[in-house]
């Protein structure tokens, strides 16, 4: 029966000193939450005339070893259909598309711009990690989403992402990968 006893409180003393030693997780909820807010703001304010451009809020999760992943589903341009117009012309279809693409640089580019601000506000990320962004881009049935990217993912290393801000935002295009499905 001591044995058994010493055995177990052996084992507790173990598992708590493990556990003294392991801290919580390297970027908390409350960072991921900040910076999701901000780049729903960023977005929110590209332009007035969508007001559902952001479909839902951004997610962002911490992946120990990889990095920063965030998510954000948008709509760049307002469904025109409404009870007061409920058919399309093909020259309505295609005024629709141009915009969209159109559009589809400048929220790149406004991507970007937030991943370099991501980088200095979470910290807690090694340099040698990732911050990612995948957007998924809205489409409605009745659009030619020929030639059009559905998810525009962007990926870089935190420690570019720094460079970056360190150098005005010299370097951005060649700090940060962008594929566009």
């Amino acid at each position: 029966m001591k044995k058994i006893l010493l055995s177990v409180l052996l084992l507790l003393v173990m598992v708590l000193a493990l556990s003294a030693g392991t801290s919580g997780p390297r970027v908390s909820r409350g960072t991921l939450a900040t910076v999701e807010k901000s780049l729903d703001q960023r977005i929110q304010r590209l332009w007035d005339d969508t007001p559902y451009l952001l479909l839902g809020n951004t997610r962002g999760v911490y992946l120990e070893g990889f990095g920063a992943v965030f998510t954000v589903e948008v709509n760049l341009v307002m469904n025109p259909i409404s009870l007061m117009n409920t058919r399309l012309t093909k020259d309505d279809i295609a005024k629709i598309r141009q915009k969209k693409l159109d559009r589809m640089p400048v929220l790149t580019k406004n991507l970007k711009e937030a991943m370099v601000s991501m980088a200095a506000s979470i910290d807690t990320i090694p340099p040698e990690e990732q911050i990612a962004i995948v957007a998924f881009v809205d489409h409605y049935p009745w659009e030619d989403i020929a030639g059009m990217p559905v998810q525009i993912t962007l990926q870089a290393q935190r420690k570019k992402l720094l460079d970056v801000q360190h150098a005005n935002g010299a370097g951005l295009d060649a700090a940060i990968r962008v594929t566009e499905n």
